[in-house]
Formats: structure tokens, sequence, C-alpha cells
């Protein structure tokens, strides 16, 4: 007797997350193109206030250590598939310098998810896992509807929760513990 064949769906390729509608995020996941649309506006401003807090202390040296790379939504290459967090930090004694390509294979040192409720279930059990396996040292959950910052550090291969924050708590978290800012200037009113 000849058993049916099942072939496996077809694997999602760079082509496909290039073929996306130029108003959509794409990323691939196990193989699985993922898309949503462009952020709404109050994950986007806490991402953006988020960056701004981050930019001048740390990417810039002012009134902070310097010594990184800040940037919003990069478009991360690692292993096989394409991620996009919300936020992403490299210190630039592992990345000294931007690469020519519109995409990044350097693992990042922390990366920034702001948690929706399109993505939040992407978030947390697709990306969250893959940050791990790939060697992301640190890792901000912000969710604008809580009002809150979760930060985990990576250890033994595994996240460890090192700071849960809300409303207007004071944001002293590593690996940006050399400054601090008060976590409700991520939220408009």
């Amino acid at each position: 007797m000849t058993m049916p064949r099942h072939d496996a769906p077809e694997r999602a390729t760079y082509a496909d997350v290039e073929a996306a509608p130029p108003n959509t995020v794409a990323e691939l996941i196990d193989g699985v193109l993922h898309t949503q649309p462009r952020p709404a506006p109050r994950h986007a401003i806490a991402s953006s206030y988020l960056g701004d807090e981050l930019v001048s202390p740390y990417a810039k040296g002012r009134g902070g250590p310097g010594g990184w790379w800040i940037l919003d939504e990069p478009e991360l290459h690692l292993g096989g598939d394409v991620l996009v967090p919300d936020l992403a930090g490299w210190r630039k004694e592992r990345m000294p310098a931007m690469p020519d390509t519109a995409y990044f294979t350097v693992v990042p040192d922390w990366v920034c998810e702001v948690i929706s409720p399109s993505t939040q279930r992407k978030d947390l059990f697709a990306k969250r896992p893959l940050y791990a396996e790939y060697g992301v040292a640190h890792l901000w959950l912000v969710d604008p509807a809580a009002r809150s910052l979760e930060a985990f550090e990576l250890r033994d291969g595994h996240w460890t929760l090192i700071a849960a924050l809300t409303d207007d708590a004071s944001v002293s978290v590593a690996p940006f513990d050399a400054i601090a800012f008060p976590l409700d200037a991520l939220w408009p009113d």
C-alpha cells in the first residue's frame, strides 16, 4: 500500500521579503514570511522616544559613555532568518563600522521589541527564542498599553528577567545603566 505524499510547504526566501508591499514590515522566521502593517502611532512614539533617550548618551556620547550604534528597525540577517526589531544596538567594539549592505549580519548586543496587539505573539513566541539562539545579550520588551518595560539578559542560553518597570519608574537597566530616564517619557499624554 502506498502512503499519500505530503509535501512540506515551500520555504519563503528573501525574494518574498523584497516583494512585500512597501507599507509593511516583512520578516522571515523559520522559513515563513511574516508581514504586518507599519506600527500604529502609540507603538511608533514609544520606539522613537526610547531611541531618543538612548542615542545621545550611547551613540553620540553626549551625557553618557558613547560606544554604541543604535538604530530603528534594522533588518537582521541571522542564519536563515530575517528579523526586524523595533530598535537594536551594537557595541562599536564588536561592529566598528556600518556595513555597506541594507541589512546586518552581526548579531546585535541589544534588541528592543515594542509590543503591539498585532505583533505580541510573534515578538514573544517566535522572535524572543531566536534572539536567544543567535546570542543577543540583552532584550527589552516595551508595552505602551501596559506602560511597562521588561528587560532580560541572556545567561547560559536562557533569558533572565533583570528588571520589570511600570508607569514613571526610573530606567537605568543593563546594558544602558550609565544613565537614567523616567519610563513615562515614552508615553505620549
